[in-house]
């Protein structure tokens, strides 16, 4: 059996595992964290459960497609509960809108908005399920080594349907006018790393993965999936190594590699790294076998980093329903401050998520788990004086808005941004999400997942394709699994009928 080590255990890393394992390779997990997860790993304290990252959960078929793969289902490993209304937004105190599930019931409900935009947004979901299904089951499945993935008879027959070469705002200023159905329309490429005004109109298929798919939640937590994730890798045979932070890669005469881990060192045949690309390069790498300089890595655009607050209440909150989105300042100013001139936010939107609203056993009975996140630019001077103003600054707004007081009852308080993110992942500038997905940095045009310089050393994750977000992160996991499968002469195993 060829011998397999992946660098980190994120989403990215334990589907490469999986895949890997399954296809009967011999494959190691190196976690340097003490538990699975990555970005989603989650801590408990004091009857709270906490999940450090992701919180959102959209796309389910992707995560159904991916235990397909193995005979299972998500089912298997945990519940999920589609929410409704799936988010409120907080446009002022007099104007909240609660986003009702199910395409007819929001139909009607941009309808009562805005005359017309009804049928504008049955127009708008049509068309972004065509992008969806061309680009979430075709596109990003691709391994961008290589132009002539691009040259598909119907992807270029539906090309123009794909609206590539126009933004997200232009878009979806075509379809409406009404600027807060806009700004519903442009926050989820927040996810994806850039402003509306420069991500390209095909990730409108984001709008019909919220509105058409739902907006869903895996009870216990999203870390729920990272524990099933785990249960598979280990069903499938692969092995795992927590506290094993790699501390270089060593290269052989044939340009084949081992890592060295507290001092040992680890012959492979084949690398996956998982782990953030710029640090594995520029830092693990010798100078002679790194593709990208450093002078590469400044000129990429990054997604947003994040400040969060994990919080304790010892009571149950008002006016808040599972997820919030404060949109009551302007988007434009606080876009510009991420990513046309970086610094921390004037006025800034952010997000507060109650996952203790729809399910009890992440907080003590009576209390409430609540996490707090705003937007930020990487690469920001980051400590304690700063992130206590922006905590104050949201309450004061949260209060404000809710007409509810409670931060007197905040029992558990716990921060976190860009010098966590780089302690605990060398995340590149402290970056949350990867790597923004601009027109230059789509598809073959963001680093490659196969490093030429070294011999069967891949590449997976966030800064590599397809991009951010946990649903591509999967599929960056299975894409680079095929790869390594590709090169090694084999056919990958299909699920049984």
């Amino acid at each position: 059996m060829k011998k397999v080590a992946v660098i980190g255990s994120g989403f990215a890393g334990l589907a490469a595992a999986t895949c890997l394992a399954k296809n009967n390779f011999e494959v190691t997990v190196y976690e340097k964290n003490s538990s699975a997860g990555g970005r989603a790993r989650k801590f408990e304290t004091e009857g709270f459960m906490f999940d450090m990252g992701p919180s959102w959960y959209w796309m389910p078929d992707v995560f159904e497609k991916y235990f397909q793969l193995f005979d299972k289902k998500p089912s298997d490993y945990y519940q999920l509960k589609r929410l409704d209304p799936s988010y409120r937004i907080f446009y002022s105190k007099q104007d909240i809108w609660d986003l009702p599930a199910g395409e007819n019931q929001l139909i009607s409900f941009f309808e009562n908005i805005e005359k017309g935009s009804g049928q504008q947004l049955q127009k708008f979901l049509a068309e972004g399920q065509f992008k969806y299904e061309v680009g979430v089951n075709k596109l990003v499945y691709k391994p961008g080594l290589s132009i002539t993935e691009l040259f598909d008879f119907n992807l270029a027959k539906g090309l123009l349907k794909l609206h590539v070469f126009q933004s997200v705002s232009a878009y979806v200023k075509k379809h409406f006018t009404d600027p807060r159905l806009i700004q519903l329309l442009e926050f989820p490429v927040l996810f994806l790393g850039a402003p509306a005004d420069k991500t390209p109109a095909l990730y409108t298929l984001m709008n019909y993965a919220d509105m058409s798919l739902g907006t869903w939640y895996p009870m216990g937590g999203m870390h729920k999936i990272v524990e099933g994730m785990v249960a598979l890798a280990k069903e499938q045979g692969v092995k795992f190594e927590f506290n094993a932070a790699v501390e270089k890669i060593e290269l052989n005469n044939d340009h084949a590699c081992a890592i060295h881990i507290k001092g040992n060192s680890k012959k492979l045949d084949y690398l996956v790294a998982g782990a953030d690309y710029h640090h594995v390069e520029q830092t693990l790498l010798p100078k002679s076998h790194r593709q990208y300089d450093e002078a590469y890595w400044q000129k990429r655009v990054m997604a947003p980093s994040s400040l969060i607050f994990y919080l304790g209440i010892n009571k149950r909150v008002k006016n808040l329903l599972h997820h919030n989105l404060f949109f009551d300042r302007d988007f434009g100013r606080h876009a510009q401050e991420i990513y046309q001139s970086p610094q921390w936010p004037t006025d800034p939107l952010f997000y507060v998520s109650v996952p203790s609203r729809t399910d009890p056993t992440v907080a003590p009975e009576g209390y409430e788990n609540i996490f707090l996140l705003m937007p930020v630019a990487p690469g920001l001077a980051d400590d304690e004086t700063i992130r206590e103003k922006y905590f104050n600054l949201m309450m004061d707004r949260i209060e404000s808005l809710t007409g509810d007081s409670w931060r007197n009852n905040i029992i558990i308080k716990r921060s976190y941004a860009h010098n966590d993110f780089i302690c605990d992942y060398h995340s590149f500038k402290g970056n949350a999400y990867g790597l923004a997905n601009t027109i230059m940095q789509t598809a073959n045009l963001k680093p490659s997942i196969e490093n030429k310089m070294v011999k069967n050393m891949f590449y997976t994750g966030q800064l590599t394709v397809p991009g951010p977000g946990v649903p591509p992160s999967l599929i960056s996991g299975q894409v680079v699994a095929q790869e390594v499968i590709k090169r090694n002469g084999m056919v990958s195993k299909k699920v049984k009928n």
